[in-house]
């Protein structure tokens, strides 16, 4: 008869703890962790967020061995200006304030990878031979990056456009006023370019004012062979 009175007070100890963790179980909170580590003895680590791996120049995958990464945006409408990545090196780019108005054009080796050279012309109101100048003496395997930024066609001419479709562009026969475009393509290429996109300027499609959206496109490029001889 006399532990009557310490088994109450078990009782009574027990019909709390319940009572604590049934109303911790219905409305969340804290504690609960707190319980399963009372219970299990270790606590459980917080799940980190899963963030997708980046690759070079921003790819969701690598690219395989012996080739080069790359990402060109076209600029939007003429307020924001293009890029030019390759191989995790912005080559063009508003912050390197290498960009303009018209084509931004960037030469790469197409065996090393290496940069030969970039530069902008302005197709709305510069000079189309300086352009012609700079295609024409392309050495044979010269990979050809361009995005363009406002007007790229204006002063287009039809060397111009033979030029570019040399390269492997299939676009620039049609390419017009404002119209957004970004190409790949290469001195010597035997069939067309697979890397190329052309927004046209339309007033029933165009997202900006008197611009099409800005255009954006990825992907791996193989290295040439070094040439024999």
């Amino acid at each position: 008869m006399r532990l009557t009175g310490p088994l109450r007070a078990v009782a009574v100890l027990l019909l709390v703890g319940l009572t604590w963790l049934l109303a911790n179980s219905l409305f969340g909170g804290d504690s609960g962790s707190s319980v399963k580590f009372f219970f299990s003895g270790a606590s459980e680590e917080p799940t980190p967020e899963t963030r997708p791996r980046r690759y070079k120049c921003g790819l969701t995958a690598p690219c395989p061995p012996k080739h080069l990464a790359f990402r060109l945006v076209s600029g939007a409408a003429n307020v924001i200006g293009p890029k030019i990545c390759l191989e995790d090196k912005m080559l063009v780019s508003s912050v390197k304030n290498n960009v303009g108005r018209g084509l931004n054009i960037a030469l790469v080796n197409g065996v090393t990878g290496e940069l030969l050279a970039s530069k902008v012309f302005d197709m709305w109101a510069g000079d189309v031979s300086e352009l012609l100048k700079f295609l024409r003496p392309l050495h044979e395997g010269t990979l050809v990056f361009v995005a363009s930024f406002d007007d790229a066609a204006t002063k287009m001419n039809d060397e111009t456009r033979r030029l570019f479709e040399e390269l492997g562009s299939t676009a620039v026969k049609e390419l017009a006023f404002r119209d957004s475009w970004v190409f790949v393509g290469a001195k010597g290429i035997e069939n067309k370019s697979p890397f190329e996109q052309r927004m046209k300027n339309s007033k029933s499609s165009n997202k900006y004012e008197g611009w099409p959206e800005s255009l954006e496109m990825d992907g791996c490029i193989p290295l040439r062979p070094p040439l024999e001889g």
